[in-house]
């Protein structure tokens, strides 16, 4: 109860403060590129339940057609202004909308898309047990998942067999331990990132 009391205070205080930036972030998408301001794609949260998560679009239009997985920071599939904002994570402030409505909260297992999901074992759905998040250990030791992927000859399969399963351990060890101050210490960590 405390933790969504804190996500609904912060998420709505953070879409006001925010708000200049938003709408200039949104005036350069428009500009650059034909398509809608948000991209928003079906993820897997609570309780095995599908919801639209809010980024901000990225991509050229129709470019997750061309594969879910984004290989290397210069993909040419992302625009001049998206490689900024992918580059500082700013493509993922939408998700205060998230937040702010219920589906998501600041920390939690980053939610997958049902294509991963089905990969999980009975023993890893215990990850959707809890909310999905903005942020999470997985997301602080995986920063640079594009890069890594980018170097590989087969990136969906290393996804598959390398990176999922250790984001997964990830996962089960913030459910297994999470409390309030662990969730100020992932973000903490993860501002410092973002700003390094």
């Amino acid at each position: 109860m405390i933790k969504r009391i804190f996500d609904i205070i912060f998420s709505f205080l953070g879409l006001i403060l925010l708000l200049p930036l938003l709408l200039l972030i949104a005036l350069l998408i428009k500009l650059e590129s034909k398509g809608s301001l948000f991209y928003l794609q079906t993820r897997v949260g609570k309780h095995n339940k599908d919801f639209k998560i809010f980024k901000f679009r990225t991509m050229f239009v129709g470019s997750d057609q061309k594969g879910l997985l984004t290989l290397g920071d210069r993909d040419p599939r992302i625009t001049k202004t998206g490689f900024f904002l992918r580059k500082y994570k700013l493509d993922e402030l939408p998700q205060l909308i998230n937040v702010f409505i219920g589906n998501m909260s600041f920390v939690g297992p980053r939610p997958e898309v049902r294509k991963y999901v089905n990969y999980y074992s009975q023993e890893d759905l215990i990850i959707l047990s809890v909310k999905p998040g903005i942020t999470d250990y997985a997301s602080i030791v995986y920063r640079n998942e594009a890069e890594l992927l980018k170097g590989v000859n087969n990136p969906e399969q290393f996804y598959i067999e390398t990176i999922m399963p250790e984001k997964i351990k990830w996962n089960k060890k913030y459910i297994n331990s999470h409390n309030l101050l662990t969730d100020f210490k992932i973000i903490f960590k993860t501002i410092q990132i973002i700003i390094s």
